[in-house]
């Protein structure tokens, strides 16, 4: 039966803990990686098929750096496809060069071609995680990002013991009683929200998206996709084995690949013949389990770790989030399925769109993305199935340098209510406020938390309501607000003179 629990979902989500600062030399200013790109048989579950990975590896390798590092990692392509990496989290303060999304900030890199990724990591430590941004092969290329804090800077919280890598297979992680354990979690699957739990071990949170949170405990966590989550676990419980798993969180009227995947944590001596206990993971529908999760996150906002939340709005953004159809004459039943903001599905160019907006190529992109939609409606009400076709475009909205943005996200019932992952390239966040059904500028807007509210580069938008975010556009680069999906971009205001 476990077996049949783990067949799907195996993968999605990958776990890393780790020792101090053991494996981390302190004279290694520049971190150099060769990343090869290439297909390879690839087995799993007694299972083996042909896949594009990285090193030959699945998932990738791990990338180990400090606070402060230069790093050059050189991306052949062996693969037959196109291929981009984009460092999902890191900042790339004015050098979206290096930022690694196809068509947006770069030409993909053909095949039989090289490109190096040069890229300094200022101001940020903790976990965060790499992969391809282009068409769907971030499903098998992907790997994580450790980031050391500087010299001589310890955590804010108590000292971890041992350093490993898990994946969600049938990896056994040893553990010794009474010791203390980081667990870096990592959600790599492509569009599914997941429950996480250890068989009767707490969890205490400690970081999201690389930035340090008010410590709390809990007996599972939900993570959507692209974000990731360190905690800590104790060792405290009676030695023998315990299941780590994790399965999909869905509570709109969408089928779901119900499926739930294991890793074992094993106490040192006991032996394998042990059968481990299953953890109680919230339902797959558990939205009260969800909504009172992310209540829960807060930055740390201490003086060595301020949350530096813009209180003045420069510019209010309204994006509603909704699927469409629009005609396809070579398609099945001649429509096609689309996502959209604000009613615009976006438009793949053929050329960066950083590059056309450097050297002023004419005819790549607008910049009249509206703030708003064209019409107002009951979004989250009865489902809507008439007009459901989107305009399409390559339209970009462009937002004055050094300016405080304030986006809320509208989920839609536009054939059906859905939860959305949202990632802002270039930038963390601040989520300042989030329900459920309609977004009401005066109710909702007054019980924002301006305070020490979650900090990150990746939210889920619930499903059938809104999430409310702020940041100030401080970073001159063009910035992609989508994470997988067809949906549109947003522009930083980019003077020539700081682009190398």
């Amino acid at each position: 039966m476990a077996m049949q629990h783990r067949r799907h979902l195996v993968l999605l989500l990958t776990i890393f803990y780790f020792l101090g600062f053991l494996s981390f030399p302190a004279d290694a200013a520049v971190k150099k990686y060769q990343f090869d790109v290439q297909v390879k048989n690839v087995s799993r579950l007694c299972n083996s098929k042909p896949i594009v990975t990285v090193n030959g590896m699945f998932p990738g390798p791990t990338i180990y750096i400090r606070e402060g590092d230069r790093v050059l990692i050189n991306v052949t392509n062996h693969a037959q496809y196109n291929m981009s990496i984009h460092w999902h989290g890191l900042k790339q303060y004015r050098n979206g060069w290096a930022d690694g999304p196809a068509y947006i900030t770069q030409c993909p890199i053909k095949t039989g071609n090289s490109y190096t990724y040069d890229f300094n990591v200022t101001g940020q430590r903790g976990t965060l995680w790499w992969h391809a941004h282009i068409l769907w092969l971030r499903a098998t290329v992907y790997g994580a990002i450790v980031i050391m804090p500087k010299e001589r800077t310890s955590f804010p919280f108590p000292q971890p013991y041992q350093e490993t890598n898990i994946i969600l297979d049938t990896f056994a992680m040893e553990v010794e009683s009474g010791k203390t354990y980081l667990l870096r979690i990592v959600n790599a699957a492509l569009n599914d929200e997941l429950f996480f739990a250890i068989a009767g071990h707490n969890m205490t949170v400690v970081e999201i998206d690389a930035v340090y949170t008010k410590p709390f405990t809990t007996q599972a966590i939900l993570i959507a996709p692209g974000q990731t989550t360190n905690v800590l676990v104790k060792a405290d419980q009676s030695p023998s084995r315990y299941f780590m798993a994790a399965r999909p969180f869905m509570d709109a009227p969408i089928p779901v690949d119900n499926k739930t995947v294991t890793a074992i944590l094993q106490y040192k001596g006991i032996p394998n013949t042990v059968l481990p206990t299953l953890p109680s993971l919230p339902a797959p529908s558990d939205t009260n389990f969800a909504l009172n999760y992310s209540s829960k996150l807060r930055s740390l906002n201490t003086p060595q770790y301020p949350a530096n939340v813009p209180l003045r709005v420069d510019r209010h953004l309204f994006y509603t989030i909704g699927l469409g159809q629009n005609p396809c004459p070579s398609c099945q039943n001649g429509t096609q399925l689309t996502a959209s903001l604000n009613n615009i599905t976006f438009v793949m160019p053929k050329i960066g769109l950083l590059q056309a907006h450097y050297f002023n190529i004419s005819g790549v992109f607008r910049t009249d993305f509206p703030d708003r939609p064209p019409v107002p409606f009951n979004y989250t009400g009865a489902p809507l199935t008439a007009n459901l076709g989107t305009s399409l475009g390559t339209r970009l909205s462009k937002v004055a340098f050094n300016s405080s943005i304030e986006l809320v996200l509208q989920d839609t019932n536009l054939l059906t209510v859905e939860s959305h992952p949202f990632h802002l390239h270039g930038y963390n966040f601040f989520v300042v406020g989030s329900g459920i059904g309609n977004f009401d500028p005066k109710k909702d807007a007054a019980k924002f938390n301006l305070v020490d509210p979650p900090e990150r580069n990746t939210v889920g938008v619930p499903t059938g309501g809104w999430t409310a975010i702020r940041f100030r556009a401080d970073n001159p680069e063009l910035a992609d607000d989508s994470f997988g999906r067809e949906f549109p971009l947003l522009l930083i205001a980019l003077p020539h003179e700081v682009v190398p």
